[in-house]
């Protein structure tokens, strides 16, 4: 059974194994003959260039003669032959300066898997800046007397990454403060920043865990990811349930049946939990399935609709505030008089890239990209919101956006495909020539030492902790990971024997990539980059 992660950054260590992707159409993954066609050498113009009406052609660069275009190194070769994955299922680029080292299918628009969080934050880098900052906003266009607020109170989201309970609390704190004890209006919730403002609705379930933290989609006002960790204890009787947040008017129980079990296989017996709500508004998050007898184990849930999740957390934080919300909870937009009266702001735009790219979080990324859409940065308040256009959704203005930044920097977009900017897609495709523009371009930036800091280090840290030890790239490698049913795939930076940077993409998109086999083929290319280059 598929694993279920936990609502914390140290267990979201990868993308999890999902349902066969099917592969790119026949006429992108072209069988390489002997020797691949040659790979381009990628251009650095200059950041600021302007954008380019149709992409520029990318001048060819000679290939090092320490391994010709198209031959795989033999550790590669012969691990590829172990675990019978075709070469053609392998697609490859290394770049040392302008220099092509090794070429081998590097053209072919591949599956990327979480390398695609490359993409999201070196764009969102370069076109938001590093004073960029997400905003949540309390507002009202009503007037308070005698401690109460006539009127409704707005929660209105601006992707602020880091809304949580606690920020929410602090904010109705300094609402209490000001004065105001009641609110005699409804609690109006404005996701109004992106196009759709519910991205999550009518969208089938990505894979069996629908439920699971890696799937959830953001919005403009998402607190706590939407997430309820729930604490199960059981003896040999009966079973204990806590939930955090202790959301106001939602309860969770259990439908589990007991069993004799090894308590650390309890997820064989998980079975998607569903939220009940009742003719009185009331929720009942219901567990179902198996559970071992006398075992305690969290898990963090995606179940309880956002809406309903906002109104149990704010309801919940007022009252123990002493405060009264007599209306509804409902969607709207903000009134154009409406005043501010509480802000966060969040963590600056490189620390939420950092918490991107080290342990593959879906959502950040998904809401960056978004972000990109939707936003521009403001030296005094972190962002503003673009203005609007009529008709046109915030993930095709992301897209313009992405597009434009490659364009400019000589990147043929040709064959790029970007649905969410984090990868968990059956459709975005990137080419490693693509991706090695990026890179280069990444080490070109003003902003290149946040974007390599953002990267998990080889045997550290990251979703690299746990990868090639005692290998020369240990500790010196940076290295975004991408992992799904049949794909594999690693993008960064690999210092060779010298110390020279070179830029490694790496793909696999086969059947058999999973239960460790593709990782061993691009771990052996990347030893293969780190010991190279020692002669001279």
């Amino acid at each position: 059974m598929l694993r279920r992660l936990a609502f914390t950054a140290a267990v979201i260590a990868c993308l999890p194994a999902c349902a066969p992707l099917p592969p790119a159409p026949a006429a992108q993954m072209p069988v390489p003959q002997a020797s691949a066609p040659q790979a381009a050498a990628l251009p650095a113009p200059a950041l600021q260039a302007p954008v380019a009406q149709t992409p520029p052609a990318m001048p060819q660069a000679p290939v090092s003669a320490a391994q010709p275009t198209g031959n795989l190194p033999q550790p590669v070769m012969a691990l590829l032959a172990a675990n019978r994955i075709a070469p053609a299922s392998l697609s490859v680029l290394v770049l040392r300066g302008n220099q092509v080292v090794l070429a081998h299918g590097a053209e072919r628009p591949m599956q990327p898997a979480s390398t695609m969080k490359l993409v999201t934050t070196l764009v969102s880098l370069e076109q938001l800046g590093p004073v960029f900052r997400g905003r949540t906003e309390l507002l009202s266009n009503g007037e308070v007397k005698n401690g109460v607020l006539k009127g409704d109170l707005v929660l209105r989201g601006g992707a602020d990454a880091d809304l949580s309970g606690e920020v929410l609390e602090n904010m109705l704190r300094a609402l209490e403060l000001s004065g105001i004890k009641r609110i005699e209006g409804n609690l109006v919730l404005d996701r109004s920043l992106f196009n759709p403002a519910r991205q999550d609705l009518g969208v089938p379930p990505f894979d069996e865990s629908p439920e699971a933290y890696y799937n959830v989609i953001p919005d403009a006002l998402l607190a706590n990811k939407n997430m309820l960790q729930i604490d199960m204890r059981s003896t040999g009787k009966s079973m204990q349930l806590d939930m955090q947040p202790a959301l106001e008017g939602v309860r969770v129980v259990s439908e589990m049946t007991l069993i004799d079990a090894d308590c650390a296989r309890w997820e064989d017996g998980w079975k998607l939990p569903e939220a009940v709500k009742g003719a009185d508004g009331r929720i009942q998050v219901v567990l179902r399935g198996t559970f071992p007898k006398n075992c305690a184990r969290t898990n963090s849930i995606n179940v309880v609709d956002r809406d309903d999740y906002l109104d149990g957390l704010f309801r919940m934080k007022w009252k123990q505030l002493g405060g009264k919300l007599d209306g509804k909870t409902i969607e709207g937009v903000a009134p154009l008089d409406a005043r501010l009266l509480a802000l966060h702001t969040a963590r600056a735009l490189p620390e939420v890239v950092r918490d991107t790219n080290k342990p593959s979080d879906n959502a950040l990324a998904r809401t960056l990209f978004l972000s990109l859409g939707a936003l521009e940065a403001d030296p005094v308040l972190g962002s503003r919101p673009l203005p609007l256009v009529p008709g046109q959704s915030t993930t095709t203005r992301a897209d313009q956006v992405v597009r434009n930044w490659m364009r400019a920097r000589g990147i043929d977009d040709s064959g790029f495909v970007i649905e969410n900017g984090s990868g968990l897609s059956r459709i975005e495709r990137i080419s490693p020539l693509q991706m090695g523009g990026l890179l280069q371009a990444g080490l070109r930036s003003n902003w290149a030492p946040e974007f390599q800091a953002s990267m998990p280090i080889v045997a550290v840290d990251g979703t690299m902790r746990r990868r090639l030890h005692g290998s020369p790239a240990a500790g010196r490698a940076r290295l975004k990971t991408g992992t799904l049913r049949n794909v594999v795939a690693v993008a960064g930076y690999v210092p060779d024997a010298n110390g020279v940077q070179n830029v490694v993409v790496a793909m696999v998109n086969d059947e058999r990539a999973g239960e460790g086999r593709g990782r061993a083929v691009v771990d052996a290319l990347v030893d293969w980059v780190a010991r190279s280059g020692a002669q001279r």
